[in-house]
């Protein structure tokens, strides 16, 4: 009876990345309706008129002048275009991640 030696433990270390977090997305913008009224001449003679009457309404009126308004614009596309490409990163990332998944084998078992 002589002892038998043991197997060796074989360890096989499999090193897997931990799968890249997604965050969801924002929720979409829901934006207000804006009414614009554009006041001409004509039509300011009228409201200062019935301010002068007391019949106009109590409106406060902004404006801009016309360099103003293409800053406004200029600023808007900026954010459209911030958004749309922070959304294209964001779609990267997933596809990314999508294609280092290993993909389940479906074994055919008959």
């Amino acid at each position: 009876m002589l002892p038998t030696q043991p197997k060796p433990v074989e360890v096989i270390t499999v090193a897997e990345p931990s799968p890249m977090y997604h965050p969801p997305l924002p929720i979409e913008l829901s934006m207000a309706d804006i009414d614009w009224e554009i006041l001409t001449p004509q039509i300011m003679e009228e409201y200062l008129s019935d301010l002068e009457t007391g019949s106009a309404p109590e409106t406060a009126y902004y404006s801009l002048n016309t360099k103003d308004y293409e800053n406004l614009s200029m600023n808007m596309a900026e954010i459209k275009r911030y958004i749309k490409e922070t959304l294209h990163i964001i779609k990267f990332y997933r596809d990314y991640d999508k294609q280092d998944q290993p993909e389940e084998k479906v074994s055919d078992t008959r």
